[in-house]
């Protein structure tokens, strides 16, 4: 039998990827607070190039890949 993986709960200002409805693939946003029920308040870079803050749940997220400047 499987067990379930322990989830990811990532600390306020971690960056992390977000993958959400949007087919096109990860998203780079940054922590900024947990919220209730599982969610996590996320900043990202809207449409116009504005910050927007987003409550997405918690398991859409993941760590980083690690990349040629780490």
């Amino acid at each position: 039998m499987s067990r379930n993986p322990v989830p990811w709960l990532p600390s306020a200002g971690t960056v992390a990827a977000y993958r959400g409805r949007s087919r096109g693939g990860a998203r780079n946003v940054r922590v900024v607070a947990e919220a209730s029920g599982g969610r996590m308040v996320v900043e990202a870079i809207g449409r116009q190039g504005v910050p927007v803050r987003l409550t997405v749940k918690r398991e859409n997220l993941s760590p980083r890949q690690p990349d040629l400047f780490d």
